[in-house]
């Protein structure tokens, strides 16, 4: 024991260099992931062209999004895949075309998962370079196998397809069921009054909107006319889950809350944010603070409330130092609709505003406005302040995050554009097939080709051209935006060239069209 002395400091420096050997190795793989962007997408829902100031819009304010437009690259020539929802969330998520996947259209609230549990998404991938991975907001992308007991855990969905936190509403905000689902389990469900849903046949004793109008706080125009919940009438049967159901006036503010906690939770941490707002789909209801906010009716207030959670959300990032090392990706799943099922004065309170901008068609529609969206990108001290236009589409952000994070590159539709969205370049995309309702187009270079489809050209429910023709149609961009000089007939070899591009990628499509779907 002579040498106690000398043998007790000599083991408590050895206690002491074991305990901080795995301290020192965790601050240095917290310092790694720290130097790895935060990525976020905030993605928007029937957003037009001209609905943001940055974007020409004059009788609507949206400082939160124009600070970040005009900050970051402004695309005048960004596009979402499809002109209708559930197909351009898939194309953003798995950088595929979603006319490759029969099944890729708008989904009803019980739809099974449309995204395969094999596949490669962009939280999947990220997942593989260290991010933690999140959703906050719209899925509409399908849930479980088909037959989904809404009183158990709810899967496979997003978890299951690469999302370490999912916090949903399962499809839109006029379809039932009209619950939150935290990665999984319906939020706040009482198991005493199980949720029932079934999309074909009510429930006894169930009113709806169609037989009893009086209950009804929105008058539906077509297609909501099933079960009221919150004096709104639905999409679809809902019966019991009362304490779980959403009060629809509370929803912004709740995501909101839900996006903000989410980026404080991991700010130590590289991770991916897809906050799908809601807004300005159907039904439109902004938050009594909101109300009246603009002098275009609930459309324009639920699109200034979003603008508003927005820099509450930048608020947040600011407040945990993060913007220096976050990559924000803005944009929205298709174009513009007024009338998409409830009368909401979105027609009649319209005045001068211009949703589309100078763009022909909207929502469902393969003229421009259907997809060509507002798009920009913004990373504080990286991205320099610029308009690009550049051709880029959502299902893009795949193999250029790929690119960002130092990953294989996936095989997919998507192409590498990191340089153009981080605004080093303009050299964007040779070409691009668009898609709405089944039935496709093409963008090559000025170009734009339209082949004939069956069908009314109009849209007489939501009043917007659609495209369908009898003809093939053929614009010039750069000198007719608003694709009203069809120059099939003036540009025979041009017609010819497009016709060619566009079959060697999708086949041939120029025959028939499925009925149009709505909502």
């Amino acid at each position: 024991m002579k040498n106690s002395n000398l043998i007790y400091p000599f083991l408590i420096a050895l206690a002491v260099m074991a305990g901080c050997a795995p301290a020192g190795k965790k601050q240095a793989e917290k310092s790694e992931a720290s130097k790895k962007p935060n990525i976020i997408v905030i993605y928007m829902d029937d957003l037009g062209y001209g609905d943001v100031g940055a974007y020409g819009a004059t009788e609507l304010s949206t400082p939160n999004m124009d600070m970040l437009a005009n900050g970051g690259v402004k695309f005048i020539n960004g596009y979402a895949t499809s002109a209708t929802c559930t197909p351009s969330r898939y194309g953003l998520l798995t950088g595929t075309y979603p006319w490759r996947n029969k099944n890729a259209k708008i989904l009803p609230g019980t739809a099974p998962l449309l995204i395969g549990t094999e596949q490669m998404t962009i939280p999947k991938m990220l997942k593989t370079a260290g991010y933690h991975t999140g959703i906050v907001g719209k899925w509409h992308l399908g849930l479980g196998t088909g037959i989904v007991n809404w009183n158990d855990r709810v899967s496979p969905g997003p978890n299951e397809v690469g999302f370490d936190y999912a916090y949903i509403m399962a499809a839109t905000q006029d379809r039932v069921p009209t619950v939150y689902i935290d990665n999984g389990h319906v939020a706040n469900l009482d198991k005493n009054d199980p949720i029932e849903i079934d999309y074909k046949n009510n429930f006894k004793g169930q009113p709806t909107g169609k037989d009893n109008p009086e209950l009804c706080e929105m008058k539906w125009h077509h297609g909501h006319n099933n079960t009221i919940i919150n004096g709104i009438p639905r999409i679809g049967y809902m019966k019991g889950g009362e304490a779980a159901r959403w009060k629809d006036v509370d929803m912004a503010d709740h995501f909101l809350e839900k996006a903000q906690a989410y980026v404080k939770a991991h700010k130590n941490e590289a991770f991916f944010l897809y906050y799908a707002m809601q807004q300005p789909h159907v039904p439109r209801t902004p938050h009594p603070r909101f109300v009246g906010s603009t002098n275009l009716g609930p459309r324009g207030d639920v699109i200034a409330e979003a603008d508003w959670c927005i820099g509450e959300f930048i608020k947040a990032l600011e407040e945990e130092g993060l913007m220096e090392n976050t990559l924000i990706v803005f944009s929205s799943d298709n174009g513009p609709v007024l009338n998409d099922g409830y009368y909401d004065d979105a027609l009649e309170k319209l005045g001068d505003h211009a949703p589309t901008g100078v763009l022909k068609g909207g929502k469902y529609s393969l003229y421009e406005a259907g997809t060509r969206v507002p798009f920009f990108t913004y990373w504080k001290g990286t991205i320099q302040p610029k308009v690009s236009d550049a051709l880029v589409c959502q299902m893009d952000l795949m193999a250029s995050l790929a690119k960002l994070v130092g990953v294989e590159e996936p095989d997919a539709d998507s192409e590498n554009m990191l340089d153009v969205f981080l605004g080093k370049t303009d050299k964007g995309r040779d070409d691009l097939v668009i898609e709405a309702t089944s039935r496709t187009a093409y963008r090559n270079g000025d170009w734009a080709m339209i082949p004939p489809y069956k069908g009314k050209p109009v849209n007489t429910q939501v009043n917007i051209e659609v495209g369908n023709s009898n003809e093939y149609q053929l614009f010039n961009l750069k000198e007719d935006i608003g694709q009203e000089k069809n120059l099939a007939k003036t540009h025979p070899e041009k017609l010819e060239e497009m016709k060619i591009a566009f079959e060697a990628i999708r086949g041939d499509a120029s025959e028939g069209v499925q009925k149009l779907e709505l909502h």
